[in-house]
């Protein structure tokens, strides 16, 4: 059983009807180029929703539309970041900002995450970090892997930190509406207005159509500083011809139409469902600990040392798999320093995460000193 990818479709999750009407709709007019910014109808949905989300000034012209949020990661990283550039980064992270950071030839200086403290950032610490070839601050809202949803405070000292050193930051947001228990997502953008802010979301996760790709960037803030930066990144967009069409067809429908995923997290929810049930029954296994996540789709659960002597998580994870048949994701993937957690998603079923941890926690108890 794979619990190592957010990939809803393979657990059950289909798109809202809604979202796959429109796009068969609109296939005999999805047969050729777009524009390499998207279709208009896409960029202007868009912008839309930042409008009604209190972002008044973003326009169809600030919108990008890419084969998912990793591309537009990728492309974004190509046109801003030089050699040599350093760009903040989480640990834990989405890997992928630390890898497109390095092709596209800069440094990926990590930033601890506390997870006594619910797994946020520690303000200090990042300025600690902050240097002379700093050129970015990334920051994940809801973060990948911990589930954490920053508040509001931490979000404006994000601002003020980037405005203070004249940073761009990078604010990726895909999982905006995946939140638990009452928590309330806060858009970098909201603040940013004396610096670039860039913003990445899109239909992956919320409305369960992942392979669709389907994602975007917004460019918000001090957008009269950057015109190298957006004459570089539409260049980029140019020489890969465009997003894929018939999927950028479905962004309308999907932000514009009834938004089912408050049927799944909400109580009675699915996703709320096995959230609660996968985070008792790791912590119900002796040694682990888990900080119960407010957003996402993940547990990053610490298997204490002392309990578990793990020297290479690679090593264990692979190991776990091979007894068990419960494919994981080691926590150093995500660029954690040390060997002590890994990542689980809670796309299964109650069922099967019943089945899988259970699994998991007799694993364990063999490795239990």
């Amino acid at each position: 059983m794979k619990l190592n990818i957010g990939n809803p479709a393979p657990f059950g999750f289909e798109a809202p009807e809604s979202i796959l009407v429109d796009m068969i709709h609109n296939l005999p007019e999805a047969q050729g180029y777009s524009d390499s910014r998207g279709i208009f109808s896409a960029r202007t949905a868009v912008a839309h929703f930042y409008q009604e989300e209190g972002l008044k000034d973003v326009t169809v012209e600030d919108v990008f539309i890419g084969n998912g949020v990793s591309e537009m990661i990728s492309l974004v990283l190509q046109a801003m970041v030089d050699n040599g550039d350093e760009v903040l980064i989480p640990a834990p992270d989405y890997p992928l900002w630390t890898a497109a950071v390095t092709l596209a030839g800069g440094k990926a200086v990590h930033y601890l995450c506390d997870e006594a403290n619910g797994w946020n950032p520690s303000l200090d610490d990042i300025e600690s970090r902050i240097t002379s070839r700093t050129k970015a601050i990334v920051l994940i809202n809801p973060n990948n892997p911990t589930g954490a949803v920053y508040s509001e405070q931490i979000v404006r000292g994000f601002v003020e930190l980037a405005t203070k050193h004249d940073l761009v930051l990078l604010a990726d947001e895909i999982y905006e509406k995946i939140l638990y228990d009452g928590a309330r997502h806060v858009h970098a953008a909201t603040y940013a207005h004396d610096i670039l802010c860039l913003t990445f979301s899109g239909l992956s996760k919320a409305y369960r159509v992942a392979g669709f790709r389907s994602g975007w960037v917004v460019i918000t803030g001090a957008r009269e500083r950057a015109a190298n930066f957006l004459e570089g990144l539409t260049l980029l967009a140019n020489m890969r011809m465009c997003a894929n069409v018939p999927a950028q067809h479905a962004i309308q429908t999907a932000l514009g139409g009834y938004q089912s995923i408050n049927d799944l997290i909400l109580p009675g929810g699915r996703l709320l469902a096995q959230r609660d049930l996968a985070h008792r029954l790791i912590t119900e296994i002796p040694g682990v600990s888990c900080v119960k996540p407010q957003g996402a789709l993940y547990l990053f659960p610490r298997l204490d040392p002392e309990v578990y002597p793990i020297e290479d998580d690679q090593a264990f994870v692979i190991e776990l798999l091979r007894s068990t048949h419960i494919l994981i994701t080691n926590g150093t993937g995500f660029n954690w320093p040390t060997p002590d957690h890994v990542r689980i998603v809670t796309l299964p079923s109650v069922e099967d995460l019943e089945f899988a941890i259970g699994r998991i926690a007799g694993f364990l108890e063999t490795k239990r000193r």
